[in-house]
């Protein structure tokens, strides 16, 4: 879907989307087009019974009589003074929800002066624009019998606004962010025989492009190094485990230090011997989402061209069960050094990154770490799917963190970290076992990681709840979220970013 920014001008054929804000009051666009109607839109809105203009409410209609247009989609704003960014892409993503599969292949926007709003015209454009790319996203490759009325038939948004030409620069680094955000997508959509680490490990390498230094390192590389940890979740696979390091600099900054992200990429996680029920296991296929999410910064970062120093790594292993495969019970030793008593070999994700974690703090010396993995169920009986679990050893980046979360609507809610939950996962043979028992499960499995991060700055996000939707929102269609991208690209720009 090709969009495009143009000066107002009511067009003679396709589809209008107006605006229109809470208690029914029409935008300049929409009173133009009521007026050409005879009083259509009013009459439709009055029929409605239900549309006052709420935000997100919608009333699609066929164009009435005096009007040349197919339809005319009417979008609730809601109050003119809550009209912020977040509120201008769901204003985008509504529209392209509502008609991405109408019949119509091009569709204007009519992007009125709001007084009241606390965004700029261009602010407002360059933000809708946002919503609507983010929420034309699919994934239909695999569907070779789709119905023509399934399929989409919107090939270009044009939105009008007096503010054409600021609107277009604005939207520039946006549309970089998007592009790393359906990079991410694709990835974890993908089936487990498309994704494995070796072909996850080529999608980061694609980074190269971007100009992201990306290093791989095989299971000979990873054994001298000590990753018994990582390496013992892959055992039981065919696939070779993998470590993928990437790398972003600054030219001005390369000897300051860095911020870096880690990643979990288990591209299926069958349990391993300690195997998971049979219902509900293809969606094992996404617990890489942490990984997923963390190639999607690296790669908007480097498509925008951020001004700072940023490392990416991802461990990305296949948990399989087999007569090589890990069993409970099995001790392994950490690239830290320090043994594991491994209780429970569906508890693998935290494994992959006690040694990703303890690899990163020690040879890039970063300024802090945050850590993405769909790690626990036990957050989403505790957050549902609303929020990602938040667990953290520095105040400052836990705020900064919740800050940029907020800003770009992936909420993160944080939970305490202590000495009694550290007491759970101690073992009787091990420096630590795996697990700690079902109270407080995503706590012990923070409390974990905490054990490799050597007293830097880390933060640890648990996506379990957040990386997949099954439902449509205003800028995600239900599949993969890419939850994670934004996320971190926002919070280098607001706290980390040169921005001289």
């Amino acid at each position: 879907m090709k969009i495009a920014f143009s000066k107002p001008s009511l067009p003679a054929s396709g589809a209008v989307a107006v605006g229109i804000l809470e208690g029914k009051v029409l935008t300049g666009t929409a009173q133009a087009l009521d007026a050409q109607a005879k009083g259509g839109l009013a009459r439709a809105i009055a029929a409605s019974g239900r549309f006052e203009g709420k935000k997100g409410q919608t009333l699609l209609i066929l164009a009435p009589a005096g009007l040349e247009l197919s339809r005319v989609l009417l979008v609730g704003l809601g109050k003119a003074k809550d009209l912020d960014a977040l509120a201008a892409q769901a204003f985008g993503g509504t529209v392209v929800g509502q008609l991405q599969t109408s019949g119509d292949a091009d569709v204007a926007v009519a992007l009125d002066v709001i007084p009241g709003s606390p965004l700029s015209p261009a602010e407002f454009a360059a933000q809708a624009a946002l919503g609507a790319r983010l929420r034309s996203y699919r994934f239909d490759k695999y569907m070779t019998k789709q119905k023509k009325e399934d399929k989409p038939s919107l090939k270009k948004l044009s939105l009008l606004t007096d503010a054409a030409a600021d609107a277009k620069a604005a939207f520039g680094a946006l549309d970089k962010v998007a592009d790393a955000v359906f990079l991410t997508r694709d990835v974890v959509s993908e089936p487990a025989n498309i994704i494995h680490p070796e072909s996850l490990a080529e999608k980061a390498e694609s980074l190269k492009d971007l100009g992201v230094e990306v290093e791989v390192l095989g299971e000979k590389q990873m054994k001298k190094l000590g990753m018994g940890s990582l390496l013992g979740v892959g055992q039981g696979s065919e696939r070779e485990s993998k470590l993928v390091i990437m790398r972003w600099s600054n030219a001005a900054k390369k000897d300051e230090a860095p911020v870096a992200f880690v990643g979990k990429g288990v591209t299926f996680d069958s349990g391993g011997i300690s195997i998971k029920p049979g219902a509900g296991m293809e969606d094992m296929k996404w617990d890489m989402a942490g990984a997923g999410a963390v190639i999607g910064a690296l790669a908007a970062l480097a498509g925008r061209k951020a001004k700072v120093n940023a490392i990416g790594v991802v461990g990305l292993v296949e948990n399989m069960p087999s007569g090589t495969a890990q069993r409970p019970g099995d001790v392994v030793t950490s690239m830290s050094g320090q043994t594991i008593e491994v209780i429970n070999t569906d508890a693998e994700g935290r494994l992959v990154l006690a040694d990703a974690l303890w690899y990163t703090q020690d040879r890039f010396k970063p300024k802090f770490m945050v850590d993405l993995a769909t790690l626990t169920g036990a957050i989403i009986i505790a957050l549902g799917n609303e929020y990602a679990g938040l667990m953290s050893s520095d105040d400052k980046l836990a705020d900064r963190l919740t800050a940029a979360g907020k800003a770009v609507d992936e909420k993160l809610w944080r939970l305490p970290l202590g000495e009694s939950y550290d007491k759970q996962i101690k073992s009787d043979i091990a420096d630590m076992k795996n697990v700690g028992g079902r109270e407080g499960g995503s706590i012990t499995a923070a409390q974990f990681l905490k054990r490799f991060t050597n007293d830097v700055a880390w933060a640890h996000l648990d996506i379990a709840g957040v990386a997949w939707s099954k439902k449509d929102v205003a800028t995600c269609p239900k599949g993969a979220t890419a939850f994670g991208v934004r996320l971190l690209d926002r919070l280098v720009a607001d706290f980390y970013e040169d921005k001289k």
